[in-house]
């Protein structure tokens, strides 16, 4: 699903991501680990076309994104790819299913009634029901990431990029989400997770991979990359968190 080859990315004169490769197989999870400023966010900022590697590629369903991709293969990732970020920046003069039903509305031109039965189907997905007709200023932060998590899935995307998306949550409400995307992985969504929660990783992932400095150190099973690493740097690193 996700083929990603020599990706280097630079902010200016400063280069963040070095030579990075890897692949993501359809339905496949897989969570990105490390610590603060390793290149996390900005790899997977970069799977839908938010940051513009300098280097190297990345081709999602048949379509790449690099230096000098064609327009079409940009406006086809996005429309195949969903995301969902710390922050739920859902749109506060919207009610919940207003927000939802934006995207299909106005980028895949489905009718308003439509657009509302989608709405509705997904918010009974995620246990948020009852909140169609509320405003984000009325919801918690637990369920303003439920109702983003479901806005991004009204595009039907191929695939779902997660940057810490509870990274902003109080702890007592982290688990109402990681709920919601336990139930994707296990209906088969393809997804790549970018994660402070290393519990979610070892249970939910099938490859874990660690970054550092804006390289991959090293990835591979939950199983293997938390129960015996092999690099000095895992190690180290697993030993803070765990």
């Amino acid at each position: 699903m996700i083929t990603i080859s020599g990706l280097r990315l630079s902010f200016g004169d400063t280069e963040v991501l070095h030579g990075i490769s890897t692949r993501v197989a359809e339905r496949e999870v897989v969570c990105i680990i490390g610590a603060s400023g390793s290149g996390k966010s900005t790899l997977l900022r970069s799977m839908n076309g938010l940051e513009r590697p300098s280097h190297g590629s990345i081709e999602i369903n048949g379509h790449r994104l690099g230096p000098g991709e064609a327009r079409a293969d940009l406006e086809a990732v996005r429309r195949d790819v969903g995301m969902v970020f710390q922050s739920f920046n859902l749109f506060p003069h919207l009610t919940v299913g207003e927000n939802i039903a934006l995207a299909p509305r106005k980028v895949l031109g489905i009718d308003r009634a439509e657009a509302r039965e989608r709405a509705e189907g997904l918010l009974a997905k995620v246990g948020l029901s009852e909140k169609i007709d509320a405003f984000p200023g009325e919801l918690s932060g637990g369920q303003a990431q439920r109702v983003a998590i479901a806005r991004a899935l009204a595009m039907r995307p191929r695939v779902m990029l997660f940057d810490e998306p509870t990274s902003a949550l109080d702890p007592e409400i982290v688990g109402e989400v990681l709920s919601v995307m336990q139930g994707l992985a296990a209906e088969g969504m393809t997804m790549v997770v970018v994660t402070h929660e290393m519990g979610f990783a070892r249970e939910v992932a099938d490859r874990v991979v660690y970054m550092d400095r804006g390289r991959i150190v090293e990835e591979g099973a939950p199983e293997e990359l938390f129960g015996a690493p092999r690099e000095e740097r895992t190690r180290a690193f697993l030993g803070k968190v765990l």
